[in-house]
């Protein structure tokens, strides 16, 4: 499988999170939900990861999964705690961290980051979540795309 991960514009002091993946500074994302939500327990190391700015229709870099960490009913107290000890990887700001600050977590880390040039074009299509499982990055592309169907993002 393949997962396209959609990026935050804004980050720290207003740069953008894809552009801390390129330059290396971040190198892990979290995504969370009170209760097991896609990617949890559905990305593993040595898939490919695929990165697009929210809001750009550019699919622009790529990376390896090295590292997959899920958790679930943490406390409020384990919560900050895994979010504390990964942050010099996943490089939060304050307001990202209250954003994932959820029960359900998965992390992970990524290696091998490299922009692609020319950046893919996205064929967005209704209802699709900020992380996407497909069979190829191809699924997604504009001219090759094939109607989104969830089947790898059930439970």
């Amino acid at each position: 499988m393949v997962h396209l991960v959609y990026c935050d514009n804004a980050g720290k002091q207003g740069e953008r999170v894809l552009d801390r993946i390129l330059s290396g500074r971040k190198t892990m994302v979290v995504r969370g939900a009170a209760g097991r939500k896609i990617p949890h327990s559905r990305v593993f190391a040595g898939e490919t990861l695929y990165f697009m700015e929210k809001g750009s229709g550019l699919i622009s870099a790529r990376a390896t999964a090295v590292r997959v960490e899920n958790y679930v009913k943490l406390t409020e107290e384990e919560i900050g705690q895994v979010l504390r000890v990964n942050q010099e990887k996943l490089s939060l700001t304050e307001k990202q961290a209250q954003r994932w600050h959820k029960k359900c977590l998965c992390l992970v880390e990524f290696q091998g980051v490299e922009q692609l040039d020319p950046p893919l074009a996205f064929d967005h299509q209704g209802n699709m979540d900020d992380w996407l499982i497909v069979e190829k990055i191809e699924d997604v592309v504009v001219g090759t795309s094939i109607p989104y169907n969830y089947d790898h993002s059930r439970f």
